[in-house]
């Protein structure tokens, strides 16, 4: 549990230092990043396909990846993911895409998506930034 909360910390410092309207999707009962980001001011919202979810001091959307509503998203300069299922990346990089925002994503053990995307080395972790925004 330790690691994990290692990991997640690392990545969301890695976050609150660079962009300024993050969105975290599939948040789950893990918040850790998403603290560290909003505590940065840097966190615009997290989602989830359960509804339900509910962090103090963060808000928290209940939205399907696989059919998202973009507005929910418009604006955010990243779009970031930890540890989801390798099947929820095409459509994250295809919402990245169409908010023109930057996509990381951290993700469990060795599964990667295709070629992996960019590697950004972060500490402790790797994020994989599979598609970068439109200046």
């Amino acid at each position: 549990m330790c690691q994990y909360k290692r990991i997640e910390r690392s990545i969301g410092e890695y976050i609150a230092r660079r962009y300024t309207r993050a969105v975290e999707v599939g948040i789950g009962n893990n918040p850790d990043a998403a603290r560290i980001v909003a505590a940065a001011g840097a966190l615009v919202l997290c989602t989830d396909i359960r509804p339900g979810i509910r962090h103090d001091d963060l808000t928290v959307a209940v939205d399907d990846i696989f059919e998202p509503e973009p507005e929910l998203y418009e604006g955010a300069d990243l779009i970031y993911a930890i540890r989801p299922g390798v099947e929820m990346v095409p459509p994250l990089i295809a919402l990245a895409r169409r908010v023109n925002s930057d996509l990381l994503v951290y993700h469990l053990g060795c599964e990667i998506y295709e070629d992996g995307g960019e590697v950004l080395d972060c500490g402790p972790v790797l994020l994989h930034r599979y598609h970068r925004r439109c200046p």
